[in-house]
């Protein structure tokens, strides 16, 4: 598949109405997870307001072919209209667009300038910066650009590298500040610093506007109230927005503008459709209530392993499984659309190379749950992480724990090649080199039987087998 090589005028100005889209439907969500610096619960809000305000200021321009115009009138614009910590932060990262744009489109060298100027920028303005914050998950994703357009990164390539390191930084920010794992959340200015990088790489793939309203929510579809100020050709919008909702009510103030309400169930559609057709501002949305589901799990371990006995070891011990194939993004994907639990933790076990994984993080971001990726090598890691997971943790306490299982387990493999004379014997060699003074316990998956007694005797710690096939190698090892 072929990607832009780089962004014009009129892209910038088309991710910017994506950005605003997105902050404004997560707006609730971010604002809960709003702990830090003060628990005001604005954070969305806040992020939200400050695109508008940069968007609104492009929305001024004649045209959108020139894109330093459009480049300048972002960042002053967010700059006039930044609101909290977040919201100034946001300004820096389009000042720093707008301070990379020196040629008539912005290619993958200056989006990695972009964001390490705004780095810069960022901790020039906060006089005592925080790690663990958005400072932090903007950090990564410059450095992961950087080094992407070092290599001669294209400009998909480099956004890619930045999105994944942005996730990744925000995933672990509760293991940096106190307060966010106390309460079980990332930060709320990193996660909206990630769904502004993730709105840039929707709008290079070109995907539609996506919204976690069009997709089910706990086995039905989520309704929105959609409120929003427009200032155009009132009867065009209401033509075009009519059939996406219902309760549709326009409250004139004069021909050309007035409030606009709607309950739809396709916010993200009715966003960009109104910003395709005028100026908007004032934009709002609510959760319309709705029957609960009392009968969904709350959350769901998912877990891809081979089939067989494996994948009933998995099953056993709680988790639902996904079998490795040519197929396999798919598979998962399907199942998460079934799933009507609101929290879902998938352990990948190293069997998904890094562009199925991209994949899935990519796909999964448009679905209404809230899915944790937890980054176990092996089978056996999988295994560690499964057995520390607490159910009733939340879920951020929860992923957070069971990657630290999974990371503290120390894995091998043995192969045809290291075996000498006997599977045991190769065994009993591998684990010798794992097992140390703190060693508790050694988990073998074996697709060969082995002498269990003597190798509790050989490494004198406690040895578990369980009977495995499928495995794409003899035995795996897992020391604890």
């Amino acid at each position: 598949m072929s990607f832009p090589r780089e962004l014009d005028g009129a892209r910038l100005h088309d991710w910017a109405t994506r950005a605003v889209a997105e902050l404004s439907a997560r707006r609730a969500e971010i604002n809960e997870l709003n702990v830090f610096p003060v628990p005001d619960s604005d954070t969305g809000s806040n992020m939200a307001h400050t695109m508008e305000a940069a968007l609104a200021e492009v929305e001024k321009l004649d045209d959108f072919n020139e894109v330093g115009k459009v480049a300048r009138a972002l960042s002053a614009g967010s700059v006039r209209g930044a609101r909290g910590n977040s919201g100034l932060v946001l300004s820096q990262v389009l000042r720093g667009v707008a301070d990379a744009t020196d040629s008539e489109v912005i290619g993958p060298k200056d989006i990695a300038q972009a964001l390490s100027t705004a780095v810069q920028l960022v901790d020039r303005a906060i006089s005592a910066p925080v790690e663990g914050t958005i400072i932090t998950v903007l950090r990564a994703a410059a450095v992961a650009a950087q080094a992407t357009q070092a290599t001669n990164g294209q400009l998909h390539e480099v956004v890619t590298e930045a999105v994944i390191a942005s996730r990744t930084a925000l995933a672990k920010t509760p293991s940096q500040l106190d307060i966010l794992r106390e309460a079980g959340v990332v930060d709320a200015g990193g996660a909206g610093f990630v769904v502004l990088l993730e709105a840039l790489l929707a709008e290079i793939e070109g995907d539609d506007v996506p919204s976690p309203v069009t997709s089910e929510h706990h086995g039905h579809a989520v309704e929105l109230e959609v409120v929003f100020f427009f200032i155009g050709d009132l009867i065009t919008l209401q033509e075009r927005i009519e059939l996406l909702g219902g309760s549709l009510i326009i409250a004139r103030n004069d021909e050309n503008s007035g409030s606009v309400h709607i309950h739809t169930t396709l916010a993200g559609k009715v966003i960009e459709t109104a910003f395709a057709t005028g100026q908007v501002s004032g934009l709002h949305l609510e959760v319309l209530p709705s029957a609960p589901q009392v009968d969904a799990p709350r959350r769901v371990v998912v877990a891809v392993t081979p089939e067989g006995s494996v994948a009933n070891l998995y099953q056993q011990a709680g988790a639902m499984v996904v079998n490795p194939g040519p197929d396999v993004v798919s598979d998962i994907l399907g199942l998460v659309r079934h799933i009507s639990a609101q929290e879902l933790i998938m352990l990948p076990n190293g069997l998904l190379d890094r562009r199925q994984l991209v994949a899935v993080e990519r796909a999964t971001h448009a679905f209404e749950q809230a899915i944790t990726i937890v980054p176990t090598r092996r089978l056996v890691s999988g295994l560690a992480a499964l057995t520390v997971h607490d159910p009733n943790a939340p879920l951020g306490v929860a992923a957070y724990t069971m990657a630290e299982a999974a990371a503290a387990m120390h894995t091998a493999i043995v192969t045809k090649d290291d075996v000498k004379t006997t599977v045991q014997a190769a065994t009993e060699k591998i684990c010798a080199g794992l097992v140390g003074d703190a060693t508790e316990q050694v988990i073998l998956l074996s697709g060969t039987e082995l002498d269990v007694d003597k190798l509790d005797q050989q490494l004198d710690v406690e040895v578990l087998v369980f009977p495995a096939d499928g495995l794409g190698h003899l035995v795996e090892i897992g020391v604890e």
